[in-house]
C-alpha cells in the first residue's frame, strides 16, 4: 500500500490534486480557528454557539436548519444543493475563462468586463425579440449566442493590444473592465428594459422571464425543490469538457499552450504567436460572456444596471477557481462547485448563528493564497530538498592508491 501511494505521488497530476486538497483543508482550518476566536472573545456567544459555527463551516451545505429545541440539524438539503449548482454555473465558466488564458501564458483579469458586456447583450436580445413572433427557445439560443459573441469581442480587445503593441494584458483588461461598466450603465440608463412594473426596482432590468425566456429546468425542480437550479449547470459542465478536449486533443489547443510555454520558441517553430494571443483572449471573453448569459437567462435573476459603482464579483471569483484547479478545465468544475458551496455556507452562518458570511471570504482568501504556493506544496509532497552542489566523494582506497602511484613515480 505504501509503495502504491509512493508511486501515485510521483505523478505530477496527483501532486497537483493533493496540493489543492491541502490548500482547501488549511483554509477550512483557518475558518474554524476564526470562528473559535470570534466566539470566545465575544460576550454574547457560548461554547454551543462556537461549536455550531465550526460545524457549519465544515458542513453547512448539509444543514437543514434548527429543530424545535433549537439544535442544528444536518442531512441532505436539496434546496442548498440546488442553489449551489446554480451559483456554480457562472463560476465554472469564469474559472474556465481565466484558466484558458493561464494556459496560454496570459492573465485574464478582464473577466468582469467581459461578463458585463455579455450580460448586456444577453438581456437586450432576450427582452427585445417578441416571443409572440419567435419561439422562446429560439430567442433563448439567440440571447445566449449574443452574450458569448459580445464577451469574445470584448476579450479580443486586450488580446489585440497585447499582440500588436506588446502592452501588458493586465493593464488593458483593467481599462476594458471600467469601460464596460460605464458603457453598460449608459446603455441601460433610461432604457425600455428597466423594471418599471415592480415598486422600488427602477434600478433593475427585467428578468428574462418577463418576455417568456428562461432556461429549462426539465425535472430539476423535483430533485431540488425550492432552489434556482436549471440545466444551465449541465451546459457549463459540457462546455468545460469541450474546452478540455480542445486544449489537449487539438492542434490549435496545442499551439495555444505552446505559446504559453514559450512564445518565442513557438514563433520559431512556425506558430503565429500574435494570432494565438488574440484567439486566447477571445475564447476567454466568450466563456465569461457565456457565464453571464446562463446566469441571467435563468429567468429568476435580476441585473442591477448601475454597474459603474462596482464590478461583478463573479468575474474576479473565476481567478481563485482557476488557481485552485491548476487551470485544469475538468478540475474547474469541482472547484467552481466548492467555491459556490462556501457561498452557501456563508449564508447558513448568517441565518443560523451570530457569525457572518465574511468568515467564508477569509477561507477563500486563505485558499487562494496557498494555491499561489502550490509549487512549494508539491515539492514538499515530493520530499525534494534543495542541496548545495558538492563534489563527489573520493573513495578512501582509490585515494590511497593514487598517492602510492604518485609516490612511486616521484621516486
Amino acid at each position: 500500500m505504501k509503495e502504491k501511494w509512493s508511486h501515485l505521488m510521483k505523478k505530477d497530476g496527483a501532486k497537483t490534486v493533493a496540493a489543492s486538497v491541502i490548500s482547501i483543508l488549511i483554509g477550512l482550518l483557518v475558518g474554524c480557528i476564526i470562528v473559535i476566536i470570534t466566539g470566545l472573545t465575544s460576550g454574547n456567544m457560548d461554547g454551543a454557539s462556537v461549536w455550531d459555527g465550526v460545524r457549519l463551516v465544515l458542513g453547512g451545505i448539509l444543514s437543514t436548519g434548527r429543530d424545535a429545541s433549537g439544535s442544528l440539524t444536518f442531512g441532505f438539503n436539496p434546496t442548498n444543493v440546488g442553489n449551489m449548482l446554480f451559483r456554480a454555473t457562472p463560476l465554472i465558466l469564469t474559472g474556465l475563462s481565466v484558466a484558458v488564458a493561464f494556459k496560454t501564458g496570459l492573465f485574464n483579469i478582464g473577466a468582469p468586463g467581459q461578463y458585463l458586456i455579455g450580460t448586456a447583450a444577453t438581456l437586450i436580445t432576450a427582452l427585445s425579440i417578441p416571443t409572440s413572433a419567435v419561439p422562446s427557445p429560439i430567442v433563448w439560443l439567440l440571447a445566449f449566442l449574443a452574450g458569448v459573441l459580445a464577451g469574445a469581442l470584448w476579450g479580443a480587445i486586450p488580446g489585440l493590444v497585447k499582440a500588436l503593441l506588446n502592452i501588458n494584458e493586465v493593464l488593458a483588461c483593467i481599462m476594458t473592465n471600467w469601460i464596460a461598466a460605464n458603457l453598460v450603465t449608459w446603455i441601460f440608463d433610461n432604457s425600455v428594459w428597466r423594471n418599471l412594473e415592480e415598486y422600488g426596482k427602477t434600478n433593475y432590468i427585467y428578468k428574462t422571464s418577463h418576455n417568456g425566456v428562461e432556461t429549462a429546468r426539465a425535472g430539476l425542480e423535483a430533485l431540488f425543490p425550492g432552489s434556482q437550479v436549471n440545466w444551465g449547470f449541465g451546459i457549463a459542465v459540457v462546455i468545460a469538457i469541450l474546452v478540455y478536449v480542445f486544449m489537449t486533443k487539438t492542434t490549435m489547443g496545442y499551439e495555444l499552450m505552446a505559446c504559453g510555454s514559450n512564445r518565442h520558441a513557438a514563433r520559431y517553430a512556425g506558430v503565429s504567436d500574435r494570432r494565438n494571443i488574440v484567439l486566447s483572449m477571445a475564447i476567454a471573453g466568450a466563456l465569461s460572456g457565456a457565464a453571464a448569459a446562463l446566469y441571467y437567462l435563468s429567468g429568476n435573476t435580476e441585473f442591477y444596471w448601475q454597474t459603474y459603482q462596482s464590478l461583478p464579483a463573479t468575474g474576479f471569483n473565476g481567478i481563485p477557481v482557476a488557481l485552485l484547479a491548476a487551470s485544469n478545465p475538468i478540475g474547474v468544475i469541482f472547484t467552481g462547485c466548492f467555491m459556490s458551496m462556501l457561498n452557501i455556507v456563508g449564508q447558513q452562518l448568517t441565518s443560523l448563528t451570530a457569525f457572518n458570511e465574511y468568515i467564508t471570504d477569509v477561507i477563500i482568501a486563505t485558499i487562494v493564497y496557498l494555491s499561489a504556493f502550490s509549487l512549494v506544496i508539491k515539492l514538499w509532497l515530493s520530499g525534494r530538498k534543495k542541496h548545495k552542489a558538492q563534489p563527489p566523494a573520493v573513495p578512501a582506497a582509490s585515494a590511497a592508491d593514487g598517492k602510492t602511484e604518485k609516490g612511486g613515480e616521484d621516486a
